[in-house]
């Protein structure tokens, strides 16, 4: 960014090129009715991230792009399209034909590609309406979100004002305004007598070097520092972003929720610091689409709005693989530990419980020894009691009631996830 510019935004960011993508035709009319003032939202984001950063909250990060664009494709777009293509496998399947294909597709995308296991997440219609709304917005300027919302967009276009190599329009110029009429993200400032390229919204796409009948524009050497534009955040603004960065960590920390440990909040192995975690978790849900069980849900109300769309276990959708340290090797921040899987084995994320009221052997007197056989530790944390009962019948007969070792209990989660009983199980996790 240093040397050329916004070069990641108009040549590398995912988000970005999908949006290059979505276009609409009347876009650009419309956005000649937007005032350029409107950019100032992403400088103000901006703000008020770094400040919440200062303190190590995070909340914000759910508005990277980057964190945007792969939560969507790991809570919804992935499984939607696994459900997909498993559906029409499952359809053409019979037809014999056609099989060789379908077994080769499996055996070249199945566990590399696709998902082995269908996947499902909480709060995938959020997120995936976030995702649409942004991708919306296209129709009122083209890439409406990296002009006006983009707070990554924002500090690369801070740095881009010192950059080394800018496009430069040259003084043949004859303000025909052919590089204004190309340039989608609409940085080229037409107001002045002589005709600008602003660095701070230039994404280098080079569509005016190619489309000026003048050969005029170039890219060339530039030591000063761009001028400042009427978008710019004034004093009065920064102190606002300040002050709305503040005020919104002041009203988090001071959250009920986040006083109270909630029960249900059960963190990645290792994750154990509630705190510095949330201070580097970056909501980017990589860990989730790693996890092979899907156990690893984005969080709703379990950490209060400071942890949304943050990392939990929820064993009743899938366990933590006693043989498994997927989500400490692609957490990008360390927010998860990077574990052996010695460490891993043996790293306590909760404790499980019998719900005695309902579980089969003690409330019903229905033989029932799942959760003791799934048990994956090596001592058995869940262990067998046998006891002489009498049936609903009248009949005596011995059943073995299964009760939990809690020190050595890691709070894995298969026990809870394997219970036959519909709904609640009978035996439960909860967080330490």
């Amino acid at each position: 960014t240093l040397v050329a510019g916004r070069v990641w935004c108009g040549w590398i960011c995912p988000f970005g090129t999908l949006l290059e993508w979505v276009s609409f035709r009347k876009a650009q009319k419309r956005a000649a009715a937007i005032s350029p003032k409107l950019r100032k939202i992403k400088y103000f984001l901006l703000g008020m991230i770094l400040i919440a950063a200062l303190f190590g909250n995070l909340t914000l990060l759910v508005f990277d792009p980057i964190a945007i664009f792969t939560r969507t494709m790991t809570t919804a777009v992935i499984p939607a399209l696994n459900y997909g293509i498993n559906a029409v496998e499952a359809t053409l399947y019979p037809v014999s034909f056609l099989r060789p294909a379908i077994n080769w597709v499996e055996g070249a995308l199945r566990g590399s590609v696709l998902p082995v296991k269908q996947p499902a997440f909480a709060q995938n219609i959020a997120i995936a309406s976030l995702f649409i709304a942004i991708l919306a917005l296209n129709t009122l300027a083209h890439r409406f979100w990296c002009r006006y919302l983009c707070p990554l967009g924002a500090l690369l276009g801070l740095l881009s004002r010192v950059s080394f190599l800018r496009p430069v329009v040259g003084p043949a110029c004859n303000r025909c305004t052919r590089c204004a009429i190309v340039c989608r993200p609409g940085a080229v400032d037409t107001r002045p007598e002589t005709i600008q390229i602003l660095p701070s919204e230039c994404t280098l796409c080079l569509d005016c070097l190619a489309n000026c009948k003048k050969d005029d524009m170039r890219l060339s050497p530039v030591l000063k520092p761009a001028p400042s534009q009427e978008y710019d955040l004034s004093r009065r603004d920064a102190l606002a972003a300040i002050a709305a960065g503040t005020a919104g960590l002041l009203l988090l920390r001071t959250d009920l929720r986040s006083r109270q440990r909630n029960p249900l909040l059960i963190r990645p192995p290792g994750a154990n610091d509630e705190n510095a975690f949330l201070s580097s978790c970056l909501r980017c849900s990589q860990c989730m689409k790693i996890c092979p069980t899907s156990a690893l849900q984005p969080a709703v109300d379990q950490a209060g709005l400071e942890g949304y769309w943050t990392p939990v276990l929820t064993p009743r959708v899938g366990y933590c693989d006693y043989g498994c340290t997927a989500c400490g090797q692609v957490c990008p921040s360390g927010a998860i530990p990077l574990l052996s899987l010695e460490d891993k084995r043996v790293v306590v994320v909760g404790k499980a419980t019998v719900n005695r009221n309902r579980c089969l052997p003690w409330a019903s007197a229905i033989p029932c020894i799942v959760c003791e056989e799934m048990c994956p530790t090596p001592q058995k944390s869940i262990r067998l009691e046998e006891v002489e009962v009498t049936t609903a019948a009248g009949e005596q007969i011995l059943v073995q009631r299964p009760y939990v070792l809690r020190e050595i209990c890691i709070g894995c989660g298969i026990c809870e996830n394997h219970c036959p009983l519909e709904g609640e199980a009978a035996i439960r996790v909860f967080g330490i």
